[in-house]
């Protein structure tokens, strides 16, 4: 059974959530604050965090930085605002995904059980993946640099793989989306998908301004080099 933080304040939505939740097979946690938040999170192993953004005490965004300094547990922002501006911001941050209020719980279920299988993502032909002096073990999802293990999120972990396994093969952001996303790309758009190749590339690149690994294709895509 997987366990689920979730940190939101608002009784009403809390009380339809949870029942959602243990309906599907989940076990839950309620936390109404961000301290209440990160004490949970101290002393307890969960699979994934389902964070509001606006909170009591503060906002979404300081528990994702805080969890992020120890952990890449997949994490869902609940944001009552669409705006880019925090969408943008949240996956920078290092957030996996997000939904918008209001949304449909079924349509929450489908995204938390998406990454909880990308977070679980194995090969069993393979174990490990070598390019450019970065190796994936897939069986312990961590990801080494010249030796020195990264962080990566699930969907920074996701993606690194779809392209290390399609090496100097150009992959348009139409079957990246559907790849990265388990054939419901309506679940991520492209400015997001841009945010995460970002990403990626700060962790994976010497030189993220001016990437030698992780390149652009103009008007069609990206494309994973093998250089050494």
């Amino acid at each position: 059974m997987n366990n689920i933080l979730l940190v939101e304040d608002d009784l009403s939505l809390v009380e339809g959530l949870e029942f959602s939740f243990h309906k599907n097979g989940f076990q839950v946690d309620v936390a109404g604050t961000v301290q209440e938040a990160l004490t949970y999170f101290s002393k307890k192993r969960y699979d994934l965090l389902l964070v509001d953004l606006t909170l009591p005490d503060g906002s979404g965004f300081e528990i994702c930085k805080k969890v992020r300094q120890t952990s890449s547990v997949p994490i869902i922002f609940l944001t009552a605002s669409d705006e880019e501006v925090n969408i943008v911001m949240g996956l920078d941050m290092g957030g996996d995904d997000y939904i918008t209020k209001p949304f449909k719980l079924n349509e929450l279920i489908s995204r938390i059980n998406a990454l909880l299988r990308r977070a679980g993502l194995s090969d069993s032909s393979h174990t490990e993946l070598t390019s450019n002096g970065i190796s994936i073990r897939l069986e312990e999802s961590r990801v080494m640099k010249d030796g020195v293990e990264i962080e990566l999120t699930v969907a920074e972990y996701r993606l690194l793989c779809i392209f290390v396994q399609n090496p100097n093969t150009v992959l348009s952001r139409g079957v990246i989306l559907d790849r990265l996303w388990d054939k419901s790309g309506s679940f991520v758009d492209d400015n997001t998908l841009s945010v995460y190749v970002r990403r990626l590339r700060s962790k994976v690149e010497d030189d993220p301004e001016n990437p030698v690994y992780l390149l652009t294709v103009r008007g069609v895509g990206y494309k994973w080099c093998v250089v050494k």
